[in-house]
């Protein structure tokens, strides 16, 4: 069979995890309309009869306010080696600007075929894709161009199709039923850290952590306690909301696409804790899994 490894790479909001979710064709990676909510790349592995590729969503490339958002480009960048194809997502909808020009330099040496795939056409009219198709098209030698709207599922098994053309015969790296390879709680954490995204919109930015602080199976329940960590005080009061009406909702959220994920019935409890500045503390970075516990601080 064909295999490999593929790293969709892009700015913020492009629609990198809606790309990966639409090829798993389910909910692994969590989406909102703010940007930066992908903080840990992400595998999804979707295997056929014939192929197995393993796609690798990063965080979006951008220009870092905090030790966090530096760690997060780190990692953007650091999967764009050990892959056998790099998908290059961009936005139609926004002009090519410096964000984008950073990322093609970026990928300017690098030997492997890049995708380029233009997302967002069922926003534009066939007119417009046409000049973004010419206009990036100048920008680099990319191996493919690709027109896509993730979001509708417009010309993603084209996509795929064209992926297995560059793929060699290989081995098979997970089982054929695995559609990604981080554990429950990973999962968990994320999709309580995407309501709360989604649920107070502007009012709470991307202070927002998610810790599983107990986890255990009782009477065949899988039972979840969770710590919600935010900078401020007043994030603390929006996360909890008017007599809990917001953490209730935030919980009961999370637990339905929790349970459609895992398969089980969940117990969820949310927890909401101040841990000031956590974005700017190394220390707090590695507990939360964002930097790898050897990293060299000075």
């Amino acid at each position: 069979m064909k295999s490999g490894f593929v790293a969709i790479i892009g700015r913020p909001n492009a629609g990198k995890s809606t790309l990966l979710n639409s090829i798993i064709e389910q909910k692994i990676s969590i989406i909102s309309p703010k940007a930066q909510t992908t903080r840990n790349a992400i595998r999804g592995i979707l295997t056929d009869e014939d192929s197995q590729i393993v796609f690798v969503d990063t965080p979006g490339i951008h220009k870092p306010q905090h030790a966090l958002g530096e760690q997060m480009n780190k990692e953007a960048i650091s999967n764009m080696s050990g892959v056998d194809i790099i998908y290059y997502i961009v936005d139609a909808t926004q002009d090519f600007g410096g964000g984008e020009e950073y990322i093609i330099k970026l990928m300017k040496n690098t030997k492997l075929p890049v995708f380029l795939l233009v997302n967002k056409i069922d926003c534009l009219n066939k007119d417009q894709v046409m000049n973004k198709l010419i206009e990036y098209s100048r920008k680099a030698n990319f191996k493919e161009i690709i027109p896509i709207s993730a979001l509708k599922n417009d010309n993603v098994d084209e996509l795929l199709k064209t992926t297995k053309e560059y793929l060699e015969d290989g081995i098979q790296y997970y089982p054929s039923d695995q559609i990604c390879d981080y554990p429950e709680q990973f999962i968990i954490s994320e999709l309580v850290r995407e309501k709360v995204l989604l649920l107070t919109n502007e009012e709470i930015p991307h202070s927002v952590a998610v810790v599983i602080e107990k986890i255990g199976r009782k009477k065949g329940k899988l039972i979840v306690m969770a710590m919600i960590l935010v900078e401020r005080d007043s994030q603390k009061g929006i996360i909890i909301g008017k007599q809990g009406r917001m953490i209730k909702e935030i919980g009961t959220l999370a637990r339905q696409d929790i349970q459609g994920i895992l398969g089980e019935n969940i117990f969820l409890e949310l927890f909401v804790r101040v841990e000031k500045n956590w974005r700017n503390r190394k220390a707090k970075l590695q507990q939360l899994g964002y930097i790898q516990m050897d990293i060299d601080d000075e």
